[in-house]
């Protein structure tokens, strides 16, 4: 027994009022219809003013009488269940999960109740304390205690499943049941996910399953906040600072710094929810600085199937999607396994025309905004859509009834030209540096000219500043030619059924295949942070060489990073097929794996996939 324990044992008696009959002789009264003592015992039990003396004592006597505590004797285990003994003192603690282990081995009918009481310590208790009638305090103030409440809670759930190994299945509805709505602080949703992340440390079994289940809140928070309304409420939090600024007295001090956080209030969650993802991203992948490869394909697969599950069929998402951008960054073969992925996805006819559509901009978008993807994978990539493009071009010539500007029939291929155009945007630069003559004979050898041409006409469905950026571009180094067919189109009108809204014709043609970028601009301060030495932004600079049409002009002038900006449409919910390295604003708290990472050996790498 620890020193601390024998302490509290040999420690004068307590000025506790106490009934004089043992947990055992209160328990044999009971059963024979005397109820007297076993109400006094639950009124004393409830008490949270007990001296932790007599809690061991109580714990201890329960302990030894756990065979007899069955179903009979529920509100007798509820009350023990409902005792604040996460922050106690450490013989306290050590004591209750001694009492949780023989609990649940022996009686396992109290096995999701102990499971439900461990899970609501997940997130900070709500205090409020008033004075003079107002709140002046709740959960988001500071704790220093918060990480050994935390680390205590884990410990329990590591007792229950070593006792009971079926613990995951019940486990896993409650984790559910309990996740705080994505109204609450900040610091709850935080506090949560990062506790379920280290749920998964030691049961991996349902790793998939959890983070299913945080990204599927995080998509909720990110198409709830578009992009459009972040940045109009980060320019108005820059305006009103500086307005305050100027009000300010020069004598008087400037407060210090402060994290940044975001102004709209939905973006600021899903801010502290990524970097808390990316944060237990990186921990698994890495191991004493060393990539750990295994580890790292294994999370790879997992969060694959929560991206086909969940991020594929949700329509323009912003952020989301960024945690595998930043896992593939680890390796190159993880990038070109994602990028094989989209390419298997876009050419497979079983899959839904908008999947198929949605693989496309993921495709273009990851090889025109990933610093990390080398020239040779972009032109390898290239070299399996312009075939695949020209193939289906082939198809339809042969039939010329469907040979016509048609989304509903040909939306994936007007998607694979859009992605064609787009990474060519970003990546004609590279292809054209160092040795012009070869980057331009390789541009011509993806006959370019015969996709515009075509009958199926994919300038007039792709998005128009798409068109006009790609149209300067190539006409400068005199590859394709596009402005009479831009023209024409311009004096045409598009009907076409809109994928997210479906049933009736409607007229547009500003972004006829409903599409998005899903790597544009990341917008997220804490987390962004991450992204920023990954990402290529647009850097075209106004050449009126390049310009010579006026819609291609109003192109170049604009300013922002992104140069679709206001071509894609504002979406306000999901539609689709479906529905160590972090430092916490919660002082202490790190990482999700900093608190529970056990040493390991690290493994040889071998070249992954």
């Amino acid at each position: 027994m620890e020193p601390d324990a024998r302490d509290f044992l040999n420690a004068a008696p307590v000025k506790t009022v106490r009934f004089g009959g043992s947990v055992a002789e209160t328990l044999a009264k009971y059963k024979q219809g005397d109820l007297s003592d076993y109400e006094l015992l639950r009124h004393q039990l409830a008490d949270e003013g007990m001296k932790d003396a007599q809690i061991i004592r109580w714990l201890q006597e329960l302990r030894g009488s756990v065979t007899q505590l069955t179903k009979d004797h529920d509100q007798l285990i509820h009350t023990v269940l409902r005792f604040p003994w996460v922050g106690r003192s450490q013989p306290v603690v050590e004591e209750y999960l001694s009492f949780l282990g023989n609990l649940v081995s022996a009686q396992t009918v109290y096995l999701v109740a102990c499971l439900q009481m461990t899970v609501s310590y997940f997130t900070p208790k709500r205090v409020t304390i008033s004075a003079g009638g107002v709140d002046v305090s709740d959960s988001d103030d500071e704790d220093e205690n918060f990480p050994r409440n935390f680390n205590q809670c884990h410990q329990a759930l590591q007792l229950i499943t070593r006792y009971v190994p079926s613990t995951s299945i019940f486990l896993l509805p409650i984790l559910k049941d309990n996740f705080p709505f994505i109204q609450k602080s900040s610091r709850t949703l935080e506090c949560y996910t990062h506790n379920l992340l280290r749920v998964t440390i030691y049961i991996p079994s349902i790793r998939r399953d959890i983070l299913e289940l945080i990204v599927g809140k995080m998509l909720r928070l990110d198409v709830s906040a578009s992009r459009s309304d972040i940045e109009e409420a980060e320019e108005n939090a820059e305006e009103q600072t500086e307005e305050g600024l100027f009000d300010m007295d020069e004598d008087i001090e400037a407060p210090p710094p402060r994290m940044e956080l975001m102004a709209h209030p939905v973006a600021e969650r899903l801010d502290a929810l990524m970097t808390v993802l990316m944060a237990y991203v990186k921990d698994i992948c890495f191991f004493n600085g060393s990539l750990h490869v295994e580890r790292t394909k294994d999370l790879y697969r997992d969060l694959l199937c929560v991206f086909d599950k969940l991020i594929l069929p949700t329509h323009a998402s912003c952020h989301v999607q960024f945690v595998l951008f930043y896992l593939c960054s680890f390796r190159l073969a993880l990038a070109e396994a994602f990028l094989d992925h989209q390419w298997k996805l876009l050419q497979s006819p079983s899959q839904p025309a908008i999947l198929r559509q949605a693989a496309a901009g993921y495709l273009g978008s990851f090889l025109a905004r990933a610093k990390f993807i080398p020239l040779p994978t972009v032109r390898a990539c290239l070299d399996l859509l312009l075939p695949w493009i020209h193939g289906y071009i082939d198809g339809q010539d042969s039939d010329s009834r469907q040979a016509c500007c048609d989304i509903r029939l040909h939306g994936p291929f007007y998607s694979a030209c859009q992605a064609v155009f787009y990474t060519l945007i970003f990546r004609h630069r590279a292809m054209l540096e160092g040795n012009m003559k070869k980057g331009l004979e390789y541009l011509q050898s993806l006959n370019l000219q015969r996709v515009v041409t075509c009958q199926l006409n994919p300038l007039k469905v792709c998005l128009p500043a798409v068109t006009s950026m790609f149209a300067a571009i190539t006409r400068k180094y005199q590859v394709v030619f596009c402005y009479t067919i831009i023209e024409r189109n311009n004096r045409q009108v598009l009907p076409v059924v809109r994928s997210s809204t479906g049933g009736d014709c409607v007229t547009t043609v500003t972004n006829p295949l409903d599409s998005f970028f899903p790597f544009d601009p990341y917008l997220l301060k804490r987390s962004g942070q991450l992204i920023e030495p990954l990402y290529q932004v647009w850097e075209e600079l106004a050449d009126p060489e390049l310009f010579p049409t006026k819609a291609a002009q109003q192109v170049s002038q604009d300013e922002e990073d992104d140069f679709l900006c206001g071509d894609t449409p504002k979406t306000d919910g999901i539609v689709g097929m479906t529905p160590s390295s972090y430092e916490s604003t919660l002082h202490g708290v790190g990482s999700p794996l900093s608190l529970s990472r056990e040493p390991s050996s690290p493994t040889s790498c071998p070249v992954l996939f």
